[in-house]
Order: structure tokens, then C-alpha cells, then sequence
């Protein structure tokens, strides 16, 4: 097996997660300035000005498997670094509220797009032993771009009254740098095979991804088994229920453990624990290396350990964090108390729902239903990514941080029982074996 071109085009195509860490909380650097700039209240600042990005990723989730079906993986991708491009430049240069809205709502399109073309696209190229890693790099990549925006911002920061537009521009050469780099990766040949229906083009990728390969035999095990599927069926056939339903939970809890609304509004809720801004932008820095460092345990775990040990100990991790954080804020304790529990709740999302989410998702449907069921996942992540956080500058105001906080820890309480009761082990299962187990639930 070709190991180090699978590696290669793995790693290219999770640069497509730098480029969704990077602009998902780069805008948490020009949070204060933009709301100074732009003073038209607390909602207009978090659903137009702070959320327009994640609007536009719920659409691309909700849609990005149509594109990812139709154009296919690749060309998707391509079209993704496209939109991160225009949608940095134009968000840099723009006078006014909606023009910039309307930028970052184009970026948001390549960020949801990316989260159903990306782990699908690798899912379908790695082999079950090395899937789980190798799909987790789109994750590890995500969290490197979360890091690389926090330095970005903070190193930015004195450039006066236009350092928002130098934060958020500057992610132009990071997308024009993807978008070439994606030219080179193969299309995939589960694609090729199942919607394209070229044996040719589907054999020629599969020699490169393995030239010892019975290419003969793999491509009849794969159409074979999309064969005896129901080409009218849909991921909301009664035969799919129980993926469909993993897929919701497993992107519900992911965002009521208030990770996205941690990460948008990172620097503000250390300065209510009691931080001066510049101390605030420089553990939001902190904030950064811990996801960076915790995502690779959860990597060199995943495929060791499985899914849902991972799961268990983040979510555990979640529930010790989170009622820390909420109940150092209900008594009132400033300092360095509420970041150290921040570090411990990033340290448990990326070990446990950072690394498994995407990884899982793009696991748990056939190979005709993936893209579908991937955007339909994506879909109830970023929906909750976009409303979450929208309400966040409304629930601070108003019932303050130790409630919500307190929420937070309640649900990831239920997320515990969801992975205890129902939530499967996928750990090297080949993906049509995965198909007729959960299928037969």
C-alpha cells in the first residue's frame, strides 16, 4: 500500500480544516473592535456581525452533499478554497456591516461544504486500519488553524483601529496556497465507481493507492455491494434510522458542550473571569496550543482505543470542567481560575468530540448515502453552531456566564448516557461491513 501518497492527499485535503479553524475563530480577535465600529446593540453584533460566518456554514452543510455528489470530492474541495479566498479579501476591505456579513457568509458556505466533501473524500481513500487517523486530520488541522488565527490576532493586535482587517485578510494566502495544493489528489474511487461509473478512472486511482492491489477484485467487492442497495432510498429510510439518529446526537452534544461559543467569544469571557485584554488574547493563545496538543492524543488514540473511549473520557472531562468554570463564576472568583478549567474543557472536546465527530459521521452510512449523510450531520452541527453562539452575548447580558455554563454541563451529563446506551465502536470496520451492521439495527 502506497502509505506515504495516502498521507500526502490526506494531509492536503484536511488543509481544508486549517482554513475552517482559521476562520471560525479568527473573528474572535476583531469581536470588540467590529462591535465598537459598528454599534447597532448586542443581537445585530452576535447574528449579523459575529454569526453571518456560521449562517452561511449551516447552508453549505445543508446543500454541501450535492455539490460533493455531483461535482465530485475534488472538485468540491477546489470550489472550497475558492470561496475561503474571496471571502478574506472582501471581508478585509469592507465598509460597512453587510458587506462584511455578506463576506463572511461566503466563507461560511466553504467552511460547511468542507466538513461534508473533506472526511468523506479521505474516508473513501484510507484503509479501515489507518481510517480513523487519517480522517482525524481534517480535526488535527482544524484545531491547527484554531491556534494559528488565536497567534495571528494577538500578534496583530497592535496595529491600531484596522488590525480587524489585517485578522481577517490575511487568511487569503493559506486558501490560495489549499486551493493549489488540491489540483494534485486523485478523485475518489469509491465515487468514480459508484456515481461516475468509471472502472477505468476508479482502477487507475486504486493502483496508485495500492499497485499490489487485485484491482479486478476490489472494485467488483465494492459495486457488488452497492448492488443490492435500493437506488430509490434515502438516508430517511426507516433502514437508516438508527445512523441517522448517531449522526444528530453526536452533532447535538458536540455543540451544547459550548465549544463554538467558547472558542467565538474567548477573549471576552476571560476578561468578565477578570483578565486585561492583553492578558485575555494571550490565553486564548494558551487555549489554542492545549486543542493543538490534546487533538494529537486523540489521534494516536482513535484507532487504538476506538471511539467510544475516546467519547467516555471526553465527556467526563467535559462534565468536571464545565461545572468548575460555571460555579467559579457564580461565586464570583476572578483570576486564572476560570482559565485553567477552560484549558482542562478544551483538553476533554479534543480528545474525545474533536477528534471522534467527523471521523464517526463519515463511518456510519453506505458509500451512496455518505455525502447525504455527512451534510445532514454537518447540518445539525452548524445549525447549532450558528444559534449558539449568536445568543451568547444576549444570555451574558442578561442571565450572566454561571447559568450558561451550567447548561452546558447538563447536557454533556446526557451526552455520557447517549455514548453508555447507544453509541456503536466502528474501529477498523471496513465501511460496507459498517453498512450492513447498522443498517441491520
Amino acid at each position: 500500500m502506497n502509505n506515504r501518497k495516502i498521507l500526502f492527499w490526506s494531509i492536503t485535503v484536511a488543509l481544508a480544516g486549517f482554513l475552517f479553524g482559521f476562520d471560525t475563530v479568527v473573528i474572535s480577535g476583531a469581536d470588540l473592535s467590529l462591535q465598537a465600529l459598528w454599534p447597532q446593540g448586542e443581537v445585530f453584533h452576535g447574528f449579523i456581525i459575529m454569526a453571518s460566518a456560521l449562517w452561511g456554514t449551516v447552508i453549505g452543510a445543508m446543500f454541501g452533499g450535492i455539490p460533493t455528489d455531483k461535482l465530485g470530492r475534488k472538485k468540491t474541495l477546489f470550489w472550497i478554497g475558492v470561496f475561503y479566498f474571496v471571502s478574506a479579501v472582501g471581508s478585509a476591505l469592507a465598509g460597512d456591516p453587510w458587506v462584511f456579513a455578506l463576506f463572511r457568509f461566503l466563507g461560511g458556505l466553504g467552511v460547511g461544504a468542507s466538513t461534508v466533501a473533506a472526511p468523506a473524500y479521505v474516508s473513501e481513500i484510507a484503509p479501515a486500519n489507518d481510517r480513523g487517523k487519517l480522517v482525524a486530520l481534517y480535526q488535527f488541522n482544524i484545531v491547527f488553524g484554531i491556534l494559528i488565527a488565536f497567534v495571528s490576532n494577538y500578534l496583530l493586535s497592535g496595529l491600531g483601529a484596522n488590525a480587524w482587517r489585517w485578522m481577517v485578510g490575511v487568511e487569503a494566502f493559506p486558501a490560495f496556497i489549499y486551493t493549489l495544493m488540491v489540483l494534485t489528489v486523485p478523485k475518489s474511487p469509491r465515487w468514480l465507481l459508484i456515481v461516475k461509473h468509471d472502472r477505468e478512472a476508479a482502477a487507475k486511482t486504486l493502483r496508485l493507492i495500492d499497485p499490489e492491489m487485485d484491482v479486478d477484485a476490489e472494485m467488483h467487492r465494492i459495486i457488488a455491494d452497492h448492488e443490492v442497495v435500493d437506488k430509490s432510498e434515502t438516508i430517511f429510510s426507516s433502514k437508516y434510522r438508527f445512523p441517522l439518529v448517531l449522526a444528530f446526537l453526536i452533532a447535538f452534544f458536540n455543540q451544547f458542550s459550548g465549544i463554538n461559543a467558547f472558542l467565538y467569544y474567548a477573549p471576552r469571557i476571560f476578561e468578565i473571569a477578570g483578565l486585561e485584554q492583553s492578558s485575555a488574547l494571550l490565553s486564548s493563545i494558551g487555549i489554542g496550543v492545549t486543542n493543538l496538543v490534546f487533538t494529537l492524543v486523540g489521534l494516536s488514540m482513535i484507532d487504538r482505543f476506538g471511539r467510544r473511549q475516546l467519547m467516555y473520557i471526553g465527556s467526563v472531562g467535559y462534565i468536571i470542567s464545565l461545572s468548575m468554570v460555571a460555579l467559579a463564576f457564580l461565586m464570583g472568583i476572578k483570576g486564572m481560575t476560570v482559565p485553567i478549567f477552560l484549558f482542562l474543557f478544551i483538553a476533554a472536546h479534543a480528545i474525545g468530540q474533536g477528534t471522534v465527530i467527523w471521523v464517526f459521521i463519515s463511518e456510519i452510512f453506505p458509500t451512496h448515502l455518505r455525502a447525504k449523510g455527512q451534510s445532514f450531520g454537518s447540518s445539525v452541527h452548524w445549525v447549532l453552531a450558528a444559534a449558539i453562539p449568536s445568543l451568547i452575548p444576549v444570555l451574558f447580558k442578561h442571565i450572566g456566564a454561571a447559568p450558561v455554563f451550567g447548561i452546558f454541563t447538563f447536557m454533556m451529563v446526557l451526552q455520557l448516557l447517549f455514548v453508555w446506551r447507544m453509541m456503536p465502536e466502528t474501529k477498523q470496520v471496513p465501511l460496507e461491513e459498517l453498512e450492513l451492521k447498522l443498517s441491520a439495527k
